[in-house]
């Protein structure tokens, strides 16, 4: 009897505690999404403790990718970037791509892609190394994760789901109206990282 009370308690646990990002390593959405540093690419240090109380969103970024030319062309991403960042949220795209791999930018390269998209991210940070892609456990391009003012992680996985309901932009709405975010994790999609 003892051992069926302590399952229960367990399996509640479970259910209500923190949901595993899928494939990710520590991450896990309701837990404080870890710290980290990058450089942009015009050269300017960025670390998530910057933006503390405020909501930030980190988008895996492949610009040779069909699944981001997919958002770029018609420029849905840009979109959401602009709404969003005229609130006040922080936008970080991030390009993990190693150097010889499909999507590896140079400082230059990276400006010119952002300029030729118009695209508008708060900031590009280069990974060349694959540190903070490792560290959220990024696997697709795009990959999105959403963190609050708190730090913590309140939405990790796919942009959409391919029918039309946007997961980042329903994330950020119903995190702004003070709302719980209803689908907080989803499978991700897309080409894998090019570690």
């Amino acid at each position: 009897m003892k051992n069926l009370a302590l399952l229960a308690i367990l399996g509640v646990f479970l259910v209500i505690g923190c949901s595993p990002v899928n494939g990710a390593g520590d991450v896990a959405v309701g837990g404080a999404a870890p710290n980290f540093t990058g450089t942009d690419s015009h050269g300017k240090t960025h670390s998530l403790t910057d933006f503390k109380g405020k909501f930030v969103v980190l988008e895996w970024f492949n610009p040779d990718c069909p699944f981001v030319k997919a958002q770029y062309d018609p420029k849905h991403m840009q979109e959401l970037q602009k709404l969003f960042t005229k609130k006040g949220i922080v936008w970080l795209s991030v390009d993990s791509s190693a150097p010889g791999k499909q999507g590896h930018l140079t400082p230059d390269q990276a400006n010119a892609v952002l300029k030729e998209k118009g695209a508008a991210p708060t900031a590009l940070l280069l990974d060349p190394e694959g540190k903070i892609g490792r560290l959220y456990g990024a696997k697709t391009t795009p990959h999105m994760f959403v963190i609050d003012p708190s730090g913590k992680l309140i939405y990790a996985g796919a942009i959409d789901d391919k029918q039309g309901k946007n997961y980042v932009r329903a994330a950020l709405e119903e995190a702004l109206a003070g709302k719980p975010v209803s689908q907080a994790a989803t499978q991700p999609y897309g080409c894998s990282v090019k570690y």
